[in-house]
């Protein structure tokens, strides 16, 4: 990763076919901002934030990506230093190692992190896929997770999750029939598997906190 170029430039919201974009967008608006949705590498490079969304197929939204040029793009801008990106829900996912999700593929790289599918014994009553609010503890209440409470309520949809991981970084972890990680943040690249675009007050200040870093 680059040296971090300070300074707003602008957000722009990753369009490749998969992402829960007018939502994301909408939040954005409220918070003050005029987000650009683009599918076209150079607007990530003049950008100071991007937001990767995603529902869907692992495996699709990396074919989707490297289709549209916008893999490339993405590990340019953090490359170099261009700004700050944030992934949400599959976005999230995509910033780890790889999934198995589709058959194995890889990912960014940027969290060390396992993707994997829930699995739960036969005599959970828990579905899949996870939906709806739940708890997020967090290692530090400082970057993205500034002026959040412990325990503060995200609203999830989701069957595959990033596995804990000995690591360093900034985290915030739910229980679900088992643990797994439900934000990230490394300064420079931050991800959520919840949705704070639909988690109300708690959502839109951590995307607060997110647009607000320089």
């Amino acid at each position: 990763m680059g040296q971090l170029h300070r300074g707003t430039r602008g957000c722009v919201i990753v369009d490749y076919g998969m992402g829960n974009l007018w939502s994301v967008a909408s939040a954005i608006r409220y918070l003050g901002h005029t987000p650009q949705i683009s599918n076209k590498p150079q607007d990530l490079q003049t950008a100071s934030h991007v937001i990767l969304p995603g529902v869907g197929s692992f495996r699709l939204a990396i074919e989707s990506l490297n289709e549209r040029g916008l893999a490339d793009g993405i590990r340019d801008f953090v490359d170099k230093g261009n700004g700050f990106l944030l992934g949400i829900c599959l976005g999230l996912q995509l910033l780890a190692a790889a999934s198995p999700e589709d058959g194995q593929t890889a990912g960014f790289g940027y969290f060390p992190h396992a993707v994997e599918r829930f699995s739960f014994p036969p005599t959970s009553d828990l579905p899949i896929p996870h939906v709806g609010y739940n708890s997020v503890s967090f290692s530090h209440q400082t970057g993205i997770f500034s002026d959040l409470q412990q325990g503060s309520y995200f609203y999830f949809v989701h069957s595959y999750r990033l596995a804990p991981a000995l690591t360093n970084l900034n985290t915030g972890l739910t229980h679900y029939g088992e643990t797994f990680v439900a934000a990230i943040d490394n300064g420079q690249v931050a991800g959520t598997q919840f949705h704070p675009e639909k988690s109300q007050t708690n959502g839109l200040r951590l995307l607060k906190n997110f647009l607000h870093r320089r």
